[in-house]
């Protein structure tokens, strides 16, 4: 019973972390407006790390183990991974295209880790699982090429700029779950943040002749990234992400794109042709099969000698 209350509660801290970052295409294609993709970026993770900052020193009694050295090391190389790196591509990717294709293309980032963790384990791929990769991959081609029919060159990059995000974000899960190994959620949360919050800083120089304060909208919704979606969002799905397996973590993360298609249509205006919304369906019914052959594996007994996955 407490086995499956503490895997309820993982599963219901993803599925809030989704309902977080499904609103942050559309929040930060707002933003753009008025604030460059690497200022958000530093704006947003700098106050997120000074939020967590302090819930760690309220929190400093707490029996929870420290990370050791070479724990913290790779542990700060997670956060410059899903927070520096994966957010200068999708911040970048939203300016260039649209905040419907960023959501439509996340789908696609539940069976690129899956890819990585295989190829990480070097275990073997079911063909229901190479069918899902190919019709995800299928699908992502379509947002992608959508995008380059309507919004030509610029739309098409940041398409592939978001599909790179991909390939950062599995990195960030599988690196993230090895590192935060028996680690407080809360302070595995801040030593990425900070990282990320650096590593951010560091960039948004390059817009440094571009700097000026923002409206009372565009601060308002900066901190709606920094609270709800960087330190909200990021808090619950390092919850969940140490209580299941990466792969099944992202794929709950399905539910970005169904509610960051219809933020992008009501936040932004933005309309979503047919050809960008079969993409995204394609992308969903890839993971669906690749995860349909997952669970009939763990749930099949074990043959002698075969050994398990």
């Amino acid at each position: 019973m407490d086995e499956q209350r503490t895997r309820g509660l993982a599963v219901c801290s993803v599925v809030a972390a989704a309902l977080f970052w499904s609103s942050s295409y559309a929040v930060t294609k707002e933003v753009l407006a008025d604030v460059g993709p690497l200022t958000i970026g530093a704006v947003r993770f700098t106050v997120a790390a000074v939020l967590l900052g302090a819930m760690v020193r309220l929190r400093r009694r707490s029996p929870a183990a420290r990370p050791d050295a070479r724990s913290l090391r790779l542990i700060r190389l997670s956060g410059l991974l899903g927070i520096t790196a994966y957010f200068v591509l999708e911040n970048i990717g939203v300016e260039l295209s649209t905040a419907s294709d960023a959501s439509l293309i996340v789908a696609s980032y539940p069976l690129m880790t899956m890819l990585l963790e295989l190829a990480v384990l070097r275990t073997r791929m079911p063909p229901l699982r190479v069918c899902g990769v190919l019709l995800a991959t299928g699908g992502a081609a379509l947002v992608v090429r959508n995008g380059a029919e309507v919004g030509g060159g610029a739309r098409w990059f940041g398409d592939v700029l978001l599909l790179l995000g991909g390939l950062v974000w599995a990195g960030y899960n599988i690196l993230g779950k090895y590192a935060g190994r028996g680690q407080d959620a809360v302070r595995l949360t801040y030593h990425q943040t900070v990282a990320g919050a650096a590593g951010f800083l560091f960039a948004s120089l390059l817009e440094a002749g571009d700097w000026r304060l923002p409206g009372v909208t565009a601060s308002a919704l900066l901190a709606y990234l920094a609270v709800a979606c960087s330190v909200g969002g990021f808090l619950l799905y390092n919850y969940g992400l140490r209580r299941m397996t990466s792969s099944v973590a992202v794929n709950i993360l399905n539910l970005v794109p169904v509610f960051g298609v219809l933020g992008a249509v009501v936040v932004n205006g933005e309309t979503v042709r047919l050809p960008q919304l079969c993409g995204g369906l394609v992308i969903v019914a890839g993971v669906a099969l690749g995860l349909m052959e997952r669970r009939r594996t763990a749930t099949a007994p074990v043959v002698a000698g075969t050994g398990s996955r």
